[in-house]
């Protein structure tokens, strides 16, 4: 008898630093959710990001703005990661507090199955770094911070990512040579990857890119310019994120939608469900899972389970081949 165990699959933050290695410029896409992370993984991108913007509105309906705890977000972050087969780089807002804080904040994004966070210099509460009002907190307690993030992924998975992020560039009183000032030395203290929040044009993200000293993370969104991939790998940038591209784009059909169904009532919704039928995600319920529970019922029930299916309405399961 084969007593051997298999081994077990490398973690996301080991397949995650697998793809920085190849040394191309990683486009990862903002998802809000465990659906929206579904669809990214579908198509077919290497990595995700999980938006603290869109996770804040889509899960408590409020903005950005340090009013969702460090539980609804690890909540939605384990969510995402155990909905998809790719690493998820997750928003971990400031840490939620001060240094002490940001250990058990490393620690449990850890547990949640991602891959990597970033962290973020501003003052609590905190807020959407593409909006005015923004506050950063002394050089010295940032670095702090940094450090002890460093030392507890250390300790529970040293391939896991930090970003440090700095929002000096938008903050009050703040300007872009402190922010990169501040983010070199977060790579001092230990961080992986440098994020300047909010450049305002290519000739700032330039500056930033040549004056940092280590990899660069970029969000492409707000008051940030668009640029093309091959720009952004000429640049030498490490990761880009297009945070909350699913989030509007979700607004904007549930708007659509619902507008319908207002003005031309319930018979809205059977003429969207027969266009629906041409996309590509129509199956919604194969989308969703159900041909992998009857999957994992088939191989685990007793037979006497699946007679259930029998002359049962509704969507019908691939059956899979019977168990031998």
């Amino acid at each position: 008898m084969n007593t051997t165990l298999p081994t077990p699959p490398p973690r996301a933050s080991t397949r995650l630093r697998a793809l920085l290695k190849e040394g191309k410029t990683l486009f990862v896409p903002g998802c809000y959710n465990a659906m929206s992370a579904r669809v990214l993984d579908k198509v077919g991108f290497p990595a995700i990001y999980m938006s603290g913007y869109g996770t804040s509105l889509s899960m408590i309906g409020m903005p950005d703005a340090g009013l969702i705890t460090m539980n609804e977000m690890q909540q939605n972050a384990r969510y995402i990661a155990n909905a998809v087969s790719v690493p998820v780089i997750a928003d971990a807002d400031n840490g939620f507090g001060n240094a002490i804080n940001a250990m058990r904040c490393v620690r449990e994004y850890i547990q949640t199955g991602v891959a990597g966070i970033h962290i973020e210099d501003q003052v609590a509460p905190k807020r959407c770094g593409h909006v005015a009002g923004r506050e950063v907190i002394a050089l010295a307690e940032a670095v702090g911070k940094i450090r002890s993030a460093h030392a507890t992924r250390l300790e529970h998975d040293p391939d896991f990512l930090i970003i440090a992020r700095s929002d000096a560039r938008g903050a009050h009183g703040g300007s872009l040579s402190e922010a990169i000032d501040r983010v070199n030395r977060y790579l001092e203290a230990g961080a992986d990857m440098a994020f300047v929040e909010g450049p305002t044009s290519l000739e700032e993200v330039e500056t930033v890119c040549r004056e940092v000293r280590g990899p660069v993370f970029y969000n492409m969104t707000g008051v940030s310019p668009r640029m093309s991939l091959e720009t952004m790998q000429q640049l030498g940038i490490a990761i880009t994120i297009t945070a909350g591209t699913t989030m509007r784009a979700t607004l904007a059909a549930v708007y659509d939608i619902a507008v319908k169904l207002r003005d031309e009532g319930p018979m809205a919704e059977a003429a969207f469900v027969e266009s629906f039928k041409k996309h590509p995600l129509n199956d919604v319920h194969t989308f969703a899972g159900f041909d992998a529970i009857r999957a994992a019922e088939e191989a685990f029930l007793p037979a006497e389970h699946l007679e259930k299916y029998a002359d049962s309405i509704g969507h019908q399961p691939q059956q899979h081949k019977a168990r031998t």
